[in-house]
């Protein structure tokens, strides 16, 4: 189909950077379908075969059966035409099924690949490409290769067939007639490039017009209670109306000469068939051996010879868009991974009576690091930053050496500013991020040397910004640790403060929530928040703001519950509510990436610096 259909237009085209690079990538996935491609290649065969033959048995029907008026063998003949097409048509049946299967199957395959790799993405992957962009590979790139594999890759070698076949057969019957049909197919040609190249300018005009308002429609959904408090629906309009403007007149110039394209090579074709029609008549009324027999096949193949050209035109731009499409797939897969060289794994441990450690067999009990050489660490939690200097990007530095130790079970803080680097020191712990120099101990064992898996297995976190997945509530705070009991999960809500409201739901801890719990509150969904990390029941808590979220009554509830959480937890805490980590062991004062202050709460108000200013502003606010 054209672009004013359902082909490349829709997506707008666009041509890949490496055609070669990205078919040969693309072709090991087909790879594993080798033989229902072989299969489909016999079928293709065949089925154009069986057109290219069954339009030649028009010659002798007029000539030897219609003419000579013997019923009897156009009866056979005409059996014989319709046993041809039929065969023709289960076999474009049949290679039309197996390129489903494949490309079905082979887009499945990518897609999961995909996904795969996102997973083993580093977050600084995520922090410098938008959801919607990533997101547009799993739609638009991969819907693009599914509609090639499904329809165009056949399609296109079906036309090559069948054009290739049809003009050697015109040869054979006619030079003269068949050099008429290929000057109009020169000029066919021409239109064709003149069209399709406006046509793609176009189309790609309109796809980025749309893509303007649809971008700007989602932002003022998003923005529905801003717009209203400051009364701005007009200038909402007005910004709309404009994009909209846009995107009418790109859409307008794409589908006029998108509509050209059939009309103008319909009239070639319809020309193309007067002047044959014409020239072979005057051939067969002269006599030879030229006959009309030979006129009829001659127009049936004039007709049949111009349809693949615009059809392998439109063809050729679905499968160039899929390549691209396919292109920006592999870009994501060939990503770097998140590095992880790490060997020191987590492994439950019992310990017999004289203290000596051994591995459990069963899931409960005690947690330590086991090194390569079999040694056990028992996991305390005692986390220490040794000069650390770090920058998302190498050439701007955010913290500037960093050094503080947290013992087990002692609580730290961290206070200042927005975009001093409290967050960032806590996702260092978790090895979101690499650093430039300096280490990072857990329990005297540098973090690089851990497995990820069982460092971030270790840690409990509660993000400032919650999200909670579709599902039940129980599920959602099940999150923290998948094979939590339904008692421990109702154990850790009690815990978090949760469970009283959990209860006054319609469905309790069955209760559906969806929309990244939409119904309910900021401070409900903080909540389970909470309860998802005492389910994971860690040795080390960060809390990113753990609270902010949370009313001061509803902070005061849970307070007691958070106090049984973190007991015995090496914990970090950022908090921009000073009073939430006044009972710290140590506050950090964090300044442009430094530690400027450091102490009990007592010791830094006798200081009367930074952390001084701050509490004594914040006690002004209350």
């Amino acid at each position: 189909m054209g672009p004013g259909g359902h082909g490349p237009g829709r997506h707008g085209f666009q041509k890949p950077k490496d055609m070669r690079g990205t078919l040969r990538k693309l072709m090991r996935y087909l790879g594993r379908y080798r033989a229902h491609l072989v299969l489909v290649i016999v079928l293709l065969f065949a089925s154009s075969a069986c057109t290219i033959g069954g339009s030649y048995l028009l010659k002798p029907l007029i000539n030897d059966y219609i003419l000579p008026g013997d019923f009897p063998g156009l009866a056979r003949m005409l059996a014989v035409m319709a046993g041809v097409y039929i065969l023709g048509a289960g076999c474009s049946f049949g290679y039309a099924r197996l390129m489903v299967h494949v490309s079905q199957n082979t887009v499945a395959q990518l897609r999961a690949d995909l996904f795969d790799k996102m997973q083993a993405l580093p977050l600084k992957y995520f922090d410098t490409h938008t959801h919607g962009e990533l997101m547009s590979r799993y739609t638009n790139d991969i819907e693009t290769v599914s509609e090639a594999l499904n329809n165009s890759f056949a399609s296109l070698i079906s036309c090559a067939l069948n054009f290739s076949g049809t003009l050697l057969m015109m040869l054979v019957i006619n030079p003269l007639l068949t050099l008429v049909t290929i000057g109009v197919l020169v000029v066919m040609l021409v239109v064709v490039k003149a069209v399709g190249s406006r046509s793609r300018r176009y189309f790609a005009m309109q796809q980025k017009a749309v893509g303007e308002v649809n971008g700007y429609i989602e932002e003022m959904m998003e923005g529905q209670k801003v717009i209203k408090v400051f009364n701005h629906e007009q200038a909402a309009r007005e910004g709309f109306n404009v994009r909209n403007e846009a995107y009418q007149q790109a859409a307008t110039r794409a589908q006029i000469f998108a509509g050209v394209m059939m009309p103008a090579m319909g009239n070639l074709s319809y020309i193309n068939y007067a002047l044959t029609c014409c020239v072979g008549a005057m051939l067969a009324i002269g006599g030879g051996s030229f006959q009309l027999g030979d006129l009829a096949l001659f127009l049936q193949c004039t007709r049949q010879v111009s349809q693949p050209i615009t059809q392998m035109s439109q063809q050729v731009n679905t499968i160039l868009s899929a390549v691209a499409g396919a292109e920006r797939v592999f870009e994501v897969m060939e990503a770097q991974p998140e590095p992880d060289a790490g060997e020191v794994t987590l492994v439950r441990v019992k310990q017999d009576a004289e203290g000596t450690l051994s591995e459990a067999s069963f899931d409960s009990g005690a947690w330590a690091w086991k090194k390569p050489d079999g040694t056990l660490v028992p996991l305390r939690g005692d986390v220490r930053f040794d000069h650390v200097v770090f920058g998302y990007d190498e050439r701007k530095v955010i913290l500037h050496d960093i050094s503080l130790f947290a013992k087990p079970g002692q609580k730290i803080a961290f206070v200042g500013s927005t975009g001093a680097g409290k967050t960032t020191i806590t996702s260092l712990i978790n090895r979101f991020y690499e650093i430039q120099s300096g280490t990072i101990t857990y329990d005297g064992i540098d973090v690089r040397d851990i497995r990820k898996d069982s460092l971030r297995r270790s840690l409990g976190v509660v993000l400032q910004d919650t999200h909670l997945f579709t599902g039940t509530v129980a599920d959602n705070i099940r999150y923290g640790r998948l094979d939590a009991t339904d008692e421990e999960v109702e154990a850790a809500a009690q815990l978090a403060g949760a469970d009283t409201f959990i209860r006054h739901l319609p469905h309790g801890y069955n209760t559906i929530l969806s929309g990244d719990g939409g119904n309910l509150s900021q401070g409900e969904r903080q909540l389970l928040n909470i309860a998802r990390a005492a389910c994971a029941n860690p040795p080390v808590l960060i809390l990113d703001e753990a609270t902010s979220s949370i009313d001061t009554r509803t902070e005061k509830l849970i307070e007691r519950g958070m106090d049984r959480l973190m007991a015995g937890r090496t914990v970090f805490v950022i908090a921009h509510r000073l009073s939430t980590v006044r009972n710290a062991k140590a506050i950090m004062v964090l300044e442009q990436g430094r530690i400027i202050e450091r102490g009990d709460h007592d010791d830094l108000i006798a200081q009367h610096g930074r952390y001084y200013q701050l509490y004594t502003g914040q006690a002004e606010l209350d």
